[in-house]
């Protein structure tokens, strides 16, 4: 089965939900439309005993190059209702296992979203940025406690503090993510591949291993996500932030 959300198309692949986000002339970079289409992927493959395992990926060069700025900034998130808060809530609330296929440039949410995979792996040679202070903003998605978690405090300051774009090579050596794929048809195959032994294997043992997993830290993850949230809604409504945001639209 094939369906297509606006910029977000999804295959059924057995019992593998392939979610691709699909705007490669923007970088995919997200809308509040693709931010509830992904919501409702989710959802549904939550719901759907049918779906096993879902996999993330983009379209052309790009995975994410983060929010679309002018649908940002025409319409900022205001509370936990607005679409890209719900997103991060359902991938907070997904309890089967999911993967990305990181196939090109990954920025801002594009490498928060990796947070919360169970799996990922990456185009060699990909580039990640998460340039929030860059833009007057602050972390988002939980990645203020995820981010030094997974690579350690110094490591993670560096990144979300400076804003610098880093590789594949130098995701991997530090454990944010799982393997490199030569180019993105690998990378695709690799989490494919991946994503159907998953698929194959008792559902429920792989749910309650998954929920094991992130159980010591779903509530400081939710309560990091809430307090992120409203400090970036407070931020994004001051000039710095304002200007900062139509810089780099205008660069992009």
């Amino acid at each position: 089965m094939t369906t297509d959300a606006r910029d977000i198309v999804t295959v059924q692949q057995e019992r593998v939900v392939l979610a691709r986000i699909h705007r490669p002339a923007k970088k995919n970079a997200l809308t509040r439309a693709m931010y509830a289409a992904l919501t409702a992927v989710l959802d549904e493959a939550g719901r759907d005993p049918a779906t096993h395992v879902v996999v993330v990926t983009g379209s052309g060069d790009s995975f994410s190059s983060g929010n679309d700025i002018a649908d940002f900034l025409a319409a900022p998130p205001a509370g936990e209702d607005s679409p890209v808060f719900q997103f991060l809530a359902a991938l907070q609330r997904f309890e089967k296992p999911l993967i990305a296929a990181v196939n090109g440039m990954a920025v801002g949410v594009g490498v928060t979203l990796l947070l919360h995979c169970d799996l990922v792996y990456a185009r060699a040679g990909a580039s990640l940025r998460l340039p929030f202070v860059n833009l007057g903003l602050c972390p988002e998605a939980g990645s203020s406690v995820l981010l030094p978690q997974r690579i350690g405090h110094a490591r993670a300051a560096e990144l979300l503090l400076l804003g610098d774009a880093f590789d594949a090579e130098r995701a991997l050596e530090w454990g944010l993510i799982n393997g490199i794929g030569a180019d993105s048809e690998a990378t695709l195959e690799l989490a494919m591949s991946q994503a159907r032994r998953l698929a194959a294997l008792p559902a429920r043992a792989v749910r309650l291993t998954k929920a094991l997993l992130k159980r010591s830290e779903a509530e400081r993850v939710k309560d990091s996500v809430a307090l992120e949230s409203r400090h970036f809604i407070e931020l994004l409504g001051s000039p710095e932030a304002r200007a900062a945001l139509l810089a780099f639209a205008q660069r992009r």
